[in-house]
């Protein structure tokens, strides 16, 4: 019978104590990581929840003060004391008297690098979109994260059309992204020059958002009174 060169074992035992080593310090990174973020979570909700309220006051013009409302099963706004989670929520937003002002409703939508998050203000009275803002972006900087800052394509949203049709069920017109200095109507958006895919993707979300939100929000309008 022939034994095992010693030198062939002596291998095998050392890739051995090398595949649970390499297992451990994995195990250990896991477990630092899930820490990590398991001790950060907090304040990283905290800090979005901070950056939203701010937006919020951004998009609506003059509010001084704003409730809560999510859209429940049957197409109907709720007033609710604190955001919930996977629940569609608007803020309507009032001045100092208590009248409203307008309603900031975030949404959502791909990007050219990830999922862009925005929040934009409708004002029923004017039926337009008075004011927008980034809440979240991956875009590419210098170009794609002038949907930030660009001033001119920002002065889109000073009073976006967003009016209904009869009927009050429909948007007159979808609001599109249109190329750069090629804007006719109220209801285009100027897009970016170096910018395409990104500005093209704030059409897209805006007009699907509008489209849904404010038939529905107009349906409710007794309700944020």
């Amino acid at each position: 019978m022939s034994k095992k060169n010693p030198i062939q074992k002596n291998a095998q035992t050392g890739s051995l104590k090398m595949l649970w080593s390499m297992a451990g310090i994995g195990l250990i990174c896991a477990f630092l990581i899930v820490m990590t973020y398991e001790g950060t979570l907090p304040r990283i909700e905290r800090l979005k929840a901070e950056a939203l309220e701010k937006a919020i006051f951004k998009v609506i013009p003059g509010m001084t003060k704003k409730r809560t409302f999510k859209l429940d099963e049957n197409n109907n706004f709720i007033e609710i004391s604190s955001d919930e989670k996977d629940a569609q929520l608007v803020y309507a937003g009032y001045d100092d008297n208590d009248k409203l002002l307008g309603i900031a409703v975030p949404a959502s939508g791909m990007g050219f690098a990830d999922i862009l998050h925005i929040l934009y203000g409708y004002d029923p009275n004017k039926q337009a979109v008075v004011g927008f803002y980034v809440l979240e972006s991956k875009e590419t900087p210098g170009l794609g994260d002038k949907i930030e800052k660009d001033e001119n394509f920002l002065a889109n949203f000073a009073a976006l059309d967003v009016a209904l049709s009869d009927g009050n069920t429909t948007l007159k017109n979808k609001v599109v992204t249109v190329k750069h200095g090629a804007k006719k109507n109220n209801w285009e958006i100027d897009g970016i020059t170096g910018a395409t895919i990104s500005s093209r993707a704030i059409g897209n979300i805006m007009g699907e958002s509008t489209e849904q939100m404010v038939p529905l929000i107009f349906k409710n309008i007794e309700v944020f009174k």
